[in-house]
C-alpha cells in the first residue's frame, strides 16, 4: 500500500511538471528567427563585409565583377562577412537570393571559416561532395594561415565562377601541392605492388602476368582511382599526369629488380 502511494505521489508530481511546461509554452511569444535588418548598408551592394575581411580595392572589384558575372550567366553570387553580428535573414530580402543564388558566408569565429547558402537549382550543377570539399579546402586554418581570409573567400569565389560558367562540376578544380604529393604516393605504391606481384615465380619465366592480373584490383586502384583520377578531374595539366605514370613505372621497376621481393628460393637454386 505504501509502495501504490509513493508511486501515486511520484505520478501526480511528474503529470503537474508536464500540464506546468504545456502552460508555459502556450502563453510564451512564438520563436522568430534573427533578423537584424540595420546591419545592411543603405546603397546597393554585392558585399556586406561586417569582418573587415576585405579591402576596399577587393571589395570594389567583386562590386564590379560580381553583377557583371550574373548578367552573362544568370548566376548570382554574393559574399557576406560576420563576426559578432549578423543580420540574419535580412540578407534574403536585401539581395533578392533566389534559387539561382549562391552566398559566400565568412565567420572567422568556428572552425572552418566558410559556409554557403546555396539555392536549389544549384545543386544540379555542384552537389553537395563539392562543397564540401570547397569548405575544407579554402576555408580550413592552415589555407587560411597561408592565405588569409580575403584570399579564402576569393579563391572560393573563383572556384564558383569557373564551375558555373562550365555548366558544373563534380569536384572543386585545381589540384593543391598536397593532393598531388598524397596522389604521387599512392601512385607510387601502386607501382610496388605491381612490380611485386610480376616477379617469374617458375624457371623460363620472364614475368608472371597471372599475378599481375591477380593484384589488380589493388594496384589499380592505387594508381588508377587514388592516382590518377583526382588529377584529370581536377585540372587539364598533363605535368602531373606524366609524374604519376613515372612514379608508378619507377616503383614497379624497382620491385621488380629487387631480389628481396622476389619468391623465396626453391631447392634446386639452392647449393
Amino acid at each position: 500500500m505504501r509502495f501504490i502511494n509513493l508511486f501515486l505521489g511520484r505520478a501526480a508530481r511528474y503529470w503537474l511538471a508536464g500540464c506546468l511546461a504545456v502552460g508555459i509554452w502556450a502563453i510564451a511569444s512564438p520563436a522568430q528567427a534573427f533578423d537584424n535588418p540595420e546591419l545592411l548598408p543603405d546603397e546597393p551592394t554585392v558585399v556586406v563585409d561586417l569582418a573587415r575581411i576585405l579591402t576596399s580595392a577587393q571589395e570594389d572589384y567583386l562590386n564590379q565583377h560580381l553583377p557583371e558575372f550574373e548578367s552573362e550567366t544568370g548566376w548570382k553570387l554574393r559574399v557576406l562577412t560576420q563576426f559578432d553580428q549578423t543580420p540574419g535573414r535580412a540578407v534574403k530580402d536585401f539581395w533578392g537570393l533566389d534559387d539561382k543564388s549562391v552566398m559566400v558566408v565568412a565567420d572567422p569565429r568556428g572552425g572552418n571559416l566558410l559556409s554557403f547558402s546555396v539555392g536549389d537549382a544549384v545543386f544540379p550543377l555542384l552537389p553537395r561532395t563539392f562543397w564540401i570539399e570547397l569548405q575544407t579546402r579554402f576555408g580550413n586554418q592552415f589555407f587560411v594561415r597561408e592565405y588569409g581570409e580575403d584570399g579564402s573567400v576569393l579563391k572560393s569565389l573563383s572556384a564558383l565562377e569557373t564551375c558555373l560558367s562550365r555548366g558544373g562540376c563534380a569536384v572543386v578544380p585545381g589540384l593543391p601541392r598536397e593532393q598531388w604529393i598524397l596522389t604521387l604516393i599512392t601512385s607510387v605504391l601502386g607501382g610496388v605492388i605491381c612490380g611485386f606481384a610480376a616477379h617469374p615465380r617458375r624457371a623460363g619465366q620472364v614475368v608472371a602476368w597471372q599475378w599481375v592480373l591477380i593484384f589488380s584490383p589493388l594496384w589499380g586502384i592505387l594508381f588508377i582511382a587514388f592516382g590518377l583520377g583526382p588529377v584529370v578531374t581536377r585540372t587539364p595539366d598533363l605535368l602531373p599526369v606524366i609524374r604519376n605514370v613515372a612514379g608508378f613505372a619507377i616503383g614497379a621497376l624497382v620491385a621488380f629488380l629487387t631480389p628481396a621481393f622476389g619468391p623465396p628460393p626453391t631447392n634446386e637454386e639452392l647449393p
